[in-house]
């Protein structure tokens, strides 16, 4: 008995020294800092071996973040009223676009959209709201925040919607985040993949400028190598876009956010797409999320909108789930012109107003 108890204790003593040596070799790779598909491996799990030819995905759908409701409980407390299955729609907004704030929550409320809330960045608007039945959040006093939100520079109000967005996320709330300049006809939620972090439309106006193409630059004194080729895509749109709560999605935010604080005049939507895009090299370490692009004919801009479709029949039964008027200043009348086109039927409504505009 005393043998045989004895050789199990070996055994036992033999599998913890082995436990002991993987761990102490997991510490190391973690300490070094050199082997980041090590460190995922930590994160996620079991090593697995690859499967057939043809069978192999990587994971693009990052878990989501622990909800922290100790950020910001009375905003938690709203949310749970507000959300449908953890998201919602969010838009930013004060006083200077309180007509276009009407076009924006009635044609949500036509569709039959029960999830979203509008952030007042001033009394004005949280007024207009409470008395319209929409649902409003006001955040907590920061002068930082309130000093933007009294602006007229609408890239500077546009940029502070990645400060607030943070809370969100940190709530454990996907977020579909909207400008005002747009018109629901659909509910978005129901053309959602959900598999990425951020799932953006794009001010790309055909499949190539939306989707990204190849394209070549011609250098003729290089003779032989006078073609270098070069992937391209128009930028994702900062003002439509759903971001799931995930450690890449709030790292996005911090990224732009702190870029934003230090070069005040740079335009969000800009950096928003560089730090999405551009990869690590030395001196930058790039941000690993997931990304998809919107169907362009779903989540229109208002360039292919009065460029394209409203001159050509092959699109006349297309019905749009929004249309984002992110091409055109004068956004207002625009906006009231779609509105008569989608929802009320009304053929000619958009014909008076130009392709482009002017300076």
């Amino acid at each position: 008995m005393l043998k045989t108890e004895l050789a199990t204790l070996s055994e036992k003593n033999a599998e913890l020294k082995k436990q002991i040596r993987e761990l102490t070799s997991k510490l190391q790779l973690s300490e070094q800092g050199t082997d980041q598909a090590q460190k995922q491996f930590l994160l996620l799990g079991e090593q697995r071996k690859a499967g057939p030819f043809g069978t192999v995905k990587g994971l693009r759908t990052n878990p989501t973040v622990l909800p922290d409701e100790s950020v910001n409980p009375a905003l938690a407390k709203l949310l749970e009223k507000v959300a449908v299955r953890k998201e919602l729609i969010v838009c930013l907004a004060n006083g200077n676009v309180k007509d276009m704030l009407e076009v924006w929550y009635e044609s949500i409320k036509s569709v039959g959209i029960p999830n979203y809330l509008v952030v007042a960045l001033d009394d004005e608007i949280e007024t207009l709201c409470k008395s319209k039945d929409v649902p409003v959040y006001r955040s907590k006093p920061d002068k930082g925040i309130d000093s933007i939100a009294r602006s007229v520079d609408g890239h500077a109000i546009s940029g502070l919607k990645f400060r607030i967005l943070r809370e969100f996320l940190q709530l454990g709330y996907s977020v579909l985040l909207s400008d005002v300049d747009i018109v629901y006809l659909q509910n978005p939620f129901e053309h959602l993949y959900r598999d990425s972090d951020v799932e953006s439309m794009s001010d790309g106006h055909d499949n190539y400028t939306a989707y990204g193409f190849n394209d070549v630059f011609d250098d003729p004194k290089m003779g032989w190598a006078r073609y270098a080729h070069s992937m391209r895509i128009w930028v994702y749109n900062s003002g439509f876009f759903y971001i799931r709560p995930t450690v890449p999605s709030i790292e996005l935010l911090d990224r732009v956010v702190t870029r934003l604080m230090k070069d005040p005049k740079a335009w969000d939507q800009a950096v928003f797409n560089e730090e999405l895009f551009f990869p690590s090299h030395p001196g930058y370490d790039g941000l690993h999320a997931s990304k998809r692009t919107m169907d362009r004919f779903e989540f229109m801009n208002s360039k292919f909108l009065f460029r394209t479709v409203r001159k050509d029949e092959n699109y006349s039964k297309l019905k749009p789930v929004i249309v984002h008027v992110n091409y055109h200043p004068d956004k207002f009348p625009r906006m009231k012109a779609i509105v008569e086109f989608y929802v009320n039927g009304k053929k000619d409504a958009l014909e008076p107003f130009p392709e482009g505009s002017a300076w």
